[in-house]
């Protein structure tokens, strides 16, 4: 099933913006899965949903995987996951970092946080 965090306002006018995005994956299970990842951006020269990553890749049997994904430059961005391996038992996890590296909590969505959407987003 493919998730959203929704759009999510990084600006310094309403606090703290962030540079990255951490996507964090823990696979739970006893099985490979494979994890789509999709970031979208809003740039303030056009104000218009962009996707700027789409990529895939495995996550091994009772490990995790933490990846950055760089968006500075929007003004809001949206992440989109799936997990492609639905008998996979995997968790996920997004935050945004500023450019020295720390956490925005404001830009933190757990898996209970994410929305739970009928599918990916079309990229082109």
């Amino acid at each position: 099933m493919p998730f959203t965090t929704g759009m999510i306002t990084s600006t310094r006018a309403t606090g703290t913006a962030a540079t990255n995005i951490v996507v964090s994956v823990r696979n739970v299970d006893a099985i490979d899965a494979t994890i789509l990842v999709q970031v979208f951006g809003v740039p303030y020269s056009t104000l218009t949903l962009t996707p700027h990553y789409v990529t895939s890749y495995i996550v091994p049997a009772n490990s995790s995987d933490i990846r950055e994904f760089y968006i500075a430059g929007n003004v809001a961005y949206e992440v989109q996951i799936d997990n492609l391996s639905p008998s996979a038992e995997v968790v996920f996890s997004t935050y945004g970092i500023d450019e020295f590296g720390n956490i925005v909590t404001e830009q933190r969505v757990l898996q209970s946080e994410l929305t739970s959407i009928a599918a990916l987003s079309p990229v082109s």
